[in-house]
């Protein structure tokens, strides 16, 4: 990402047509650059401080989003909603008001109104504004004396205490004359009538009150929120926000290997046949089955002979091992071929338009480093780091060796390195890929990123970048600052409530403007603890979490079998890993027995793609539950509301008392409502204080609002009845909202004395079976540390 310094502007906002409701601007009248010293016959000439950022005549601070003073741009995506915010006061009473000015990639300008942000004291106003177009934006903040405001104030304080009344009514004249004129040169004919009125209406004989009233009226507002004279009008700087295609924002990840799709084993020989791109149409087409949009593919180019791992990571392969797709190159080639066991480019071309007939896309894996075979190493030994002893230094990330890659040093040759995978970058784009996921990014250089990076979003912005960045936060966040488009997580370890809050809080409020997650529920080389018991109630917990918490998330193959062993006790490898062997499964023996999530995963990704709520990050409200193993949170886009209550426990059932917060869902305090179980089609009668209770069987509701034609109160907290035998009789799956409403009514119990939860919700329908026993939950810190696995 090429560096984009914030620009300079002085000049006030030129309103022009734009979906965010634009407001007219009123002619200015800026502070004057120098005024007279008060002594006779000189000047006193007024300078802005040789540091820092000088304040502005009415003083704008603490815009955002802003990344690193406008150094790179904040992130978005076309139809999501950015919410921008700054701080904006003055001297002494006088009213303050503040607008965006927002400036498309062609520099149309659209000038969008704030408002002040709670809590009342700060000084804080937002908006939020909707980008419509891929490419670079710009925005700026405008605060300026509003004369309009501070008469209203004034007004409805003097006037009916009968306090200087001619002299507001006239100054009140001499603004909506002006304001009149303008309304009139933008042949906005309605307004200019209403403010005529009102001008006439203060010179008029009327009742004093009267006066006021018609002044006031909502008509006249609005026109002088258009219209009315904004002075002293100070502008910040512009800041940069890149608006990226939908799928960086909101997309669902299957990740398979092509080599074990079709594989099969010759027990005669003892020897494989590695599956091929022709033969992992059938995995494509169950992706696109399970609601997925993006197939990632790890590496598939040749893969190095030398020092190649076998089975579990060993040191002694057989002849027939396959090795690690990341330990890329031979004499075959390097990361523009591919291996001759998974087809050739006629077939990889078939492969990627089979996923675009499905409407996925395909997601390439981008690993810089090399195998001892690979051609870079004999053609360009200087991009290679060499010991004392003249050999070249293979990956360590101890005590982990990895013989088998070599990591480039991107301080030899710079610019050939650089050139060499640029051009990787856009040879593959050529084949139709325009996903690439980059293996261990954290372990190259951040201006190399931010470079790359910057050159492909020049040339072609529709092409996205998911960093595997499992690392130290800092080095994780910059990432995103400098271009990448979204980011593995520390979801996987992320497994008690609290630590699942404050991740995801800070996730949608501190670093939203810079980082995406992207959350895996698993990777071939994070099998999380949480899953290691196989227990099917872990997975399906799993799945509604990472699902419904991040807009991305990402499934890597055998997950929806329940795939659990590791590979040692305390170890988060698979047994058997696909890292280094082939490993073929009966996906469609699985199904036929009911053995496989994967009908659950597909309501999920149906969900998603239902609900704008569950497309955005930013928007989660997590409500209080007492019992820690229930998390409680809802996410909303506009009126599109979800509610989410999960069990944490996989081994019992778990019960809670649920309080929403009704303003987050946009709900009067003692509104009573339905919600619908979107996985199983139930229907619940709820208030602020429900019931939650949620088995092994069924452990979660993903719930969204059916608002009721008329809303009753719902009895106060010492009257509240206790339904819960009855509203679990009355839920059933195709009832319609009006007529479980009125079932609701006629079923629910006498009040009693106790304060007992309003009303329950049961059960999911989520996925069927007995959970077996599991042992305790892995337990998360801080964030890991750089994991190892490749270079």
């Amino acid at each position: 990402m090429t560096s984009d310094a914030p620009r300079t502007s002085s000049t006030p906002a030129t309103p022009s047509p734009a979906a965010s409701a634009p407001a007219p601007t009123p002619a200015s009248d800026p502070a004057p650059a120098s005024a007279p010293s008060g002594r006779s016959g000189s000047t006193l000439v007024i300078e802005e401080p040789e540091y820092g950022t000088p304040i502005t005549r009415i003083p704008v601070t603490k815009v955002s989003p802003v990344i690193e003073s406008g150094a790179y741009p904040a992130k978005a995506a076309v139809g999501e909603a950015i919410p921008i915010e700054a701080t904006v006061f003055r001297e002494g009473h006088d009213a303050v008001n503040a607008n965006v000015v927002l400036i498309d990639p062609e520099g149309n300008e659209t000038v969008a109104m704030m408002e002040r942000v709670p809590p009342a004291g700060f000084d804080r106003w937002g908006t939020t504004v909707v980008l419509d177009q891929v490419g670079l934006w710009h925005f700026r903040v405008e605060g300026w004396d509003d004369p309009w405001e501070t008469w209203v104030h004034n007004a409805e304080i003097k006037i009916p205490a009968g306090i200087d009344v001619s002299l507001v009514c006239a100054e009140g004249v001499q603004l909506f004359g002006p304001a009149a004129e303008r309304a009139a040169d933008a042949e906005d004919t309605d307004s200019a009538a209403v403010l005529r009125e009102a001008a006439a209406a203060l010179e008029s004989p009327q009742q004093v009150e009267d006066r006021l009233e018609i002044a006031l009226s909502p008509e006249v507002r609005e026109a002088m929120l258009a219209y009315g004279p904004r002075e002293l009008v100070s502008p910040t700087a512009e800041y940069p926000i890149f608006c990226d295609r939908r799928a960086a924002l909101f997309s669902s990840w299957y990740e398979f290997f092509p080599r074990s799709q079709g594989a099969t084993y010759d027990e005669a020989t003892g020897t494989w046949t590695s599956g091929t791109f022709d033969s992992s149409h059938e995995r494509l087409e169950a992706a696109a089955a399970m609601g997925f949009d993006v197939v990632y593919l790890p590496p598939i180019h040749p893969i190095g002979t030398h020092f190649r791992k076998g089975p579990n990571n060993s040191l002694d392969p057989g002849p027939g091992d396959p090795g690690s797709p990341w330990a890329i190159g031979n004499v075959e080639g390097g990361h523009d071929a591919i291996h001759p066991d998974l087809g050739d480019f006629d077939s990889f071309d078939r492969f990627v338009a089979r996923a675009h007939e499905l409407g996925l896309e395909i997601a390439m894996d981008f690993a810089l480093q090399a195998s001892p075979d690979h051609p870079w190493v004999t053609d360009h030994p200087e991009w290679f780091s060499e010991r004392v002893d003249g050999t070249i230094a293979y990956a360590e990330n101890p005590p982990k060796k990895y013989q088998d890659i070599y990591p480039i040093n991107f301080d030899r040759d710079r610019e050939g390195i650089y050139a060499e995978c640029l051009r990787l970058i856009n040879f593959w784009v050529g084949h139709g890929v325009k996903i690439f996921r980059v293996d261990n990014p954290h372990t190259k250089p951040v201006n190399f990123w931010a470079w790359l990076l910057g050159e492909v979003r020049r040339t072609d912005p529709d092409v996205l970048f998911l960093a595997e960045a499992f690392t130290r936060p800092e080095m994780m966040q910059t990432l995103g600052k400098v271009g990448y488009h979204q980011s593995y997580t520390y979801f996987t370890w992320r497994n008690e409530r609290w630590e699942l809050i404050e991740y995801l809080t800070e996730l949608s409020r501190e670093t939203d403007s810079f980082v995406r997650p992207n959350f895996f529920v698993n990777t071939p080389d994070i099998l999380p603890t949480f899953l290691q018991s196989g227990s099917r109630t872990a997975f399906a917990i799993r799945a509604v979490l990472g699902s419904t918490l991040s807009p991305v998330w990402g499934v890597y193959s055998g997950f929806e079998l329940f795939e659990h062993q590791p590979v040692r006790q305390g170890s988060e490898e698979y047994l058997d890993s696909e890292k280094y062997q082939y490993r073929p499964r009966d996906f469609a023996a699985a199904d036929a027995s009911g053995n496989s999530l994967s009908l659950l995963i597909g309501r999920l990704n149906e969900i998603r793609r239902s609900h704008p709520s569950l497309q955005q990050l930013r928007d989660i409200t997590f409500h209080e539950a007492p019992n820690p193993s229930v998390i409680v949170y809802s996410k909303r886009a506009g009126d599109d509301v979800t509610i989410i209550a999960c069990s944490l426990d996989p081994h019992q059932t778990v019960e809670s008392e649920v309080t929403i917060d009704m303003d987050a869902v946009g709900l009067a305090p003692n509104e009573v409502y339905l919600v619908h179980d979107e996985i199983t089609g139930q229907t619940w009668r709820w208030g602020t204080r429900n019931f939650v209770r949620l088995t092994p069987e069924d452990p979660a509701h993903v719930l969204t609002i059916v608002r009721p034609r008329a809303a009753a109160p719902i009895p106060a907290a010492d009257s509240t009845a206790d339904t819960t035998a009855d509203t679990t009789a009355e839920s059933t799956a195709d009832s319609t909202a009006d007529s479980t409403a009125d079932h609701a009514a006629e079923t629910t119990p006498e009040p009693t004395a106790s304060a007992t939860p309003t009303t329950p919700a049961t059960g999911t329908g989520g996925p069927s079976g007995t959970a077996r026993p599991t042992g305790t939950a892995s337990p998360s810190g801080t964030g890991p540390g750089d994991r190892g696995g490749r270079a």
